[in-house]
């Protein structure tokens, strides 16, 4: 029996546990002004699982995925994100390598789709109807099928999720369930068999491995205290190459990342305060902002609100 669900959320932490039940782990940075607001609709069928993901605000997101089941992403309704320092648009596809951690940013509000699949059946129905096996690459591939298969592939994925969303009683029917996901894998194989040459390189993977360290050793000190010399020598990186790579995958500076996610962490226990209780120069400390008026100045240049303002919103509700 199909499972489907849409869920609504108002914080990233929340919308990142959600991944959770798929074994994905997302950290969502928030770089844009504003109340993140983001939806999720997730149908799960027997050797398929579809995501539509919705979010309202610009964002970096740091995911890692399992070694299973096989993971495709890609965006929708014409929007643009920029998957490891490469621009995906209307049509594109990853298909993804096993335990890969990988970074996606969008500039604004965004809509994009996670699938997840079974590599025994994708490498059944891809010798079925191609006489090739599909599998897992050992390194992400970037697809570009042809408009027709593209096309079909993105038909599919509306209507599986218009199902999840308004047609829960008849998705939950066998035959349904059964005929959408048949149709949707079919449409994936196709899809990788009418891919345009990849254009990912060995730098860019290398730059990629680089990234995943960078971001390792910033979850290491985060509350911590860290001048460019000391990340760039954990790292294992000259800081020049460490500014290219955050340019390219990041759109931003290390030392202007590394703000971000305290600012985030910040604007986090500043929403799970009780106002009552709490102080914005508390939670302020407590995430290593030691002056209080540079803290509350940087903060609302990042969120469009004083700190204060936050802090106070769980008195109101």
């Amino acid at each position: 029996m199909a499972e489907s669900a849409t869920l609504a959320f108002s914080d990233p932490d929340g919308y990142a546990a959600a991944f959770n039940d798929a074994r994905i782990k997302l950290t969502i940075t928030v770089t844009g002004a504003g109340d993140f607001k983001a939806q999720l609709t997730r149908l799960k069928l027997k050797h398929l699982e579809i995501y539509r993901c919705s979010e309202s605000l610009p964002r970096i997101v740091y995911i890692s995925l399992p070694a299973e089941p096989v993971f495709l992403s890609f965006p929708v309704r014409r929007a643009s994100c920029t998957f490891d320092g490469i621009v995906l648009r209307n049509g594109d596809m990853v298909i993804h390598s096993g335990a890969e951690r990988m970074h996606q940013r969008s500039g604004s509000a965004c809509q994009w789709g996670f699938i997840s699949l079974s590599a025994d059946q994708l490498a059944n129905i891809s010798k079925v109807l191609t006489g090739q096996s599909v599998v897992a690459p050992a390194l992400s591939r970037i697809l570009r099928p042809s408009r027709t298969e593209t096309t079909r592939f993105q038909a599919l994925f509306e209507q599986a999720c218009h199902l999840a969303e308004n047609g829960q009683k008849l998705i939950e029917h066998f035959e349904t369930a059964r005929a959408l996901e048949q149709e949707m894998m079919h449409a994936i194989v196709h899809c990788v068999a009418t891919s345009q040459a990849d254009e990912s390189s060995h730098a860019r993977h290398h730059h990629a491995d680089l990234m995943v360290r960078f971001e390792e050793t910033l979850a290491k000190y985060i509350d911590q205290k860290l001048s460019m010399p000391k990340l760039c020598a954990e790292v294992g990186v000259a800081e020049r190459t460490l500014r290219m790579c955050c340019a390219e995958f990041l759109g931003v500076s290390p030392s202007r990342y590394l703000l971000l996610q305290r600012l985030n962490k910040a604007r986090a226990a500043l929403r799970r305060a009780d106002p009552s209780k709490a102080t914005v120069a508390e939670v302020a400390r407590n995430h290593h902002f030691l002056e209080l008026g540079r803290f509350s100045v940087t903060y609302r240049t990042a969120f469009g609100e004083l700190p204060s303002v936050t802090l106070q919103r769980n008195s109101q509700t």
